[in-house]
């Protein structure tokens, strides 16, 4: 769960909050690059995990992501926000495109 400065945001069934990752600095050649030219992240931390999607049978199904996971998700995807003081991503499972494993 994601504690912010008025209590805890909950993600409800199959939805994730991601903390993203910064973007490089450098560019593999050591060029420095300005906030402006550095592109959105697309990986980051999941910080929480909703219980699931509700399945047609009244069961919830399992989620694929756990807290502490590293994702991968699109450029555009998600919602985000706010959230004491720390930009944050909340995404849908199905919006992820990957896990990184180590």
């Amino acid at each position: 769960m994601a504690k912010g400065d008025k209590g805890t945001l909950r993600p409800l069934d199959d939805r994730i909050v991601v903390e993203p990752q910064e973007a490089e600095a450098k560019t593999a050649g050591g060029i420095l690059l300005p906030d402006t030219a550095k592109e959105k992240p697309q990986q980051g931390k999941v910080i929480a995990a909703g219980p699931g999607k509700l399945g047609e049978n009244g069961q919830r199904l399992a989620m694929s992501v756990k807290v502490g996971d590293t994702v991968l998700y699109g450029k555009y995807s998600g919602s985000d926000v706010e959230v004491g003081g720390k930009e944050i991503k909340i995404l849908r499972e199905s919006e992820l495109l990957g896990k990184i494993t180590k």
